[in-house]
């Protein structure tokens, strides 16, 4: 076993404070437009105005990938199918896994859910139920039919987003009680243990 795998880990601050502010306040919007979408009231104006904030978080994440701190930038934990298939293969071993980050496989978790949220306020922008209330205030930029088929789009967007966000809790729960590793607590205080090495692929 190399001195990598066996060198004992350490706490650092890895997470900056805006980072988590964004986590947090994503995380509070995305679920009240969910559910204001499917359950609020029939004129969406607070669906819209939580979309709206959810659209200003995503063009925040997008900024802070290039210029923020180290961790929280795209090039610091996007990898390649290598490093994905390498960290797998550890993947269910009954111990942390101290990662420096976010793990090769959760990068592409971050960039999916970051990806299908941009679709869907995309969508609700267009959107144009025909109920003339609740139509996107970017609907008129687009050809009527587009509008009247965001529509759908934007329901299926929803579902993906649920998905996304339930896959999202159960790998928290997986590496709690499997993996003995906690996720939430760092992305409260900022703090968390690593093995701060390159390579790695656990």
């Amino acid at each position: 076993m190399s001195d990598e795998r066996t060198a004992p880990p350490r706490k650092v601050k890895l997470w900056d404070p805006l980072l988590r502010a964004f986590h947090w306040l994503l995380a509070l919007f995305v679920v009240a437009a969910w559910l204001l979408g499917k359950y609020g009231p029939n004129q969406m104006t607070l669906h819209f105005w939580c979309g709206y904030v959810v659209a200003g978080l995503l063009i925040f994440r997008l900024i802070w990938g290039f210029v923020g701190p180290t961790p929280a930038r795209f090039a610091h934990f996007l990898r390649g199918p290598g490093a994905v298939a390498g960290y797998m293969r550890h993947m269910f071993l009954r111990e942390p896994s101290y990662w420096p980050g976010h793990n090769p496989l959760g990068a592409l978790s971050v960039i999916a859910m970051l990806a299908v949220l941009a679709a869907q306020v995309t969508t609700g922008l267009i959107s144009d139920p025909e109920d003339y209330i609740n139509v996107g205030p970017l609907a008129s930029w687009v050809g009527s039919d587009v509008a009247t088929g965001a529509v759908e789009w934007h329901e299926l967007g929803s579902n993906l987003v649920l998905i996304l966000v339930l896959l999202h809790v159960a790998i928290i729960l997986f590496y709690r009680f499997w993996k003995r590793e906690d996720l939430v607590t760092p992305m409260v205080t900022g703090s968390k243990k690593v093995r701060p090495v390159e390579g790695t692929d656990r």
